[in-house]
């Protein structure tokens, strides 16, 4: 079994498509670990504000094959691939860390840039997986989101009711 991360973030219908993007993950992987869900600014182009949280759950499945549930999970959830990479999104999910393992082949960037680029991806991680380090920096994600510093990306706690589950 591989331990999984996954950012999950929205800017339209965001109460709507977070709760699917958790009910199908659960649904897909169980009990998930998340964080609490916070909201930040578009970086990058104008719009609304995002909703953003990390996932955690631990799967057999490829890299390769979480990817596909997660493209699948962002289908549902009515997500438009125009190819403009900033901009408005129903529902984003990326796969940020797949244990400890580096790729970096076949569409799959593990562990993800992102992760260290902004706070919408570091908070959230570091706040269910502190203790984890980064397998290209080696440090861990505490360490990282203790020295992060970016005036222009502040984001929020957001009060949330995230989709019952007896199993969490």
């Amino acid at each position: 079994m591989a331990r999984v991360y996954v950012s999950i973030g929205s800017n339209i219908d965001r109460t709507r498509n977070i709760r699917l993007a958790i009910s199908r993950l659960r649904a897909e992987y169980g009990p998930l670990l998340t964080s609490m869900i916070y909201e930040s600014d578009p970086v990058g182009f104008e719009g609304n504000r995002f909703f953003n949280l990390v996932v955690g759950f631990d799967t057999p499945d490829s890299p390769g094959t979480v990817l596909q549930t997660l493209h699948g999970i962002e289908d549902l959830g009515r997500r438009t691939r125009d190819g403009v990479r900033y901009s408005s999104r129903t529902l984003d999910l990326d796969l940020l860390l797949y244990d400890d393992q580096v790729l970096r082949d076949q569409g799959i960037n593990i562990p993800r840039d992102e992760i260290l680029l902004y706070a919408f991806v570091l908070g959230p991680l570091a706040e269910i997986a502190g203790d984890r380090r980064h397998p290209v920096e080696g440090r861990t994600f505490a360490e990282l989101w203790a020295e992060f510093h970016n005036p222009g990306q502040e984001i929020e706690v957001v009060p949330f009711l995230l989709p019952s589950s007896d199993s969490d």
